[in-house]
């Protein structure tokens, strides 16, 4: 986070809360899998195989669309460089979008593949030398990088603000708490609402320099 400057920085934020959004709606959908969480996946995953082999078939599915989603997405962003993050939020929101309609069709497993593709495919918006610079579905790195900086900051030594990474995961839990919220109320129009905010923030990427990440 302390190689983006606070355009870049505010982005993150908000598409690690359009992260937690989507989870948070595609968790309350699919009976408690989720779209963008693939260790919580690769946990039930293991749980199915053990209990009930024939349940296994989902999070395996899940975790193949967010690969294809991550491969998809960085295949887009190593061609078109640093001018990468508008079109690549486009493809997330057609792939919300397809989500979305796939779901109202009754087509209840394939719209959570394609929620969890776009969610692969968001990973990639912010790379350095070809890796994912910050990553926007998963907190765990976050989260010791934070307390890495509040160790650092006691010991009295320079380092990048650990307050980044609590904005970056706050960010992450308000999204995740709206879309929860926004499920339980308009569950129909929840994903097309997620789709609508990451072509916005397309829009709003296209306004932000490109620079290195």
């Amino acid at each position: 986070m302390q190689t983006l400057d606070q355009p870049r920085r505010r982005l993150a934020m908000a598409l690690a809360a359009l992260a937690g959004f989507v989870d948070a709606a595609g968790y309350l959908s699919a009976d408690r899998y989720f779209v963008s969480f693939m260790s919580g996946n690769t946990t039930r995953l293991g749980v199915e195989l053990a209990r009930q082999p024939s349940a296994a078939l989902l999070p395996a599915l899940l975790a193949l669309a967010f690969v294809a989603g991550v491969v998809g997405g960085a295949l887009l962003t190593g061609k078109l460089k640093r001018r990468h993050k508008p079109p690549l939020l486009l493809l997330v929101a057609a792939l919300l979008g397809t989500g979305a309609a796939l779901g109202g069709a009754g087509y209840s497993r394939a719209a959570l593949l394609a929620l969890a593709a776009a969610m692969g495919a968001l990973n990639n918006s912010f790379q350095r030398d070809g890796q994912v610079a910050v990553g926007l579905t998963y907190m765990t790195g976050a989260l010791v990088k934070m307390g890495q900086g509040l160790a650092a900051r006691l010991q009295h030594r320079v380092t990048e603000p650990w307050a980044d990474w609590l904005m970056l995961w706050l960010a992450l839990a308000a999204g995740a708490t709206l879309g929860a919220l926004t499920f339980q109320t308009w569950p129909a129009l929840t994903f097309w609402l997620a789709a609508l905010i990451a072509a916005l923030l397309a829009v709003a990427a296209l306004v932000i320099p490109e620079r290195t990440a």
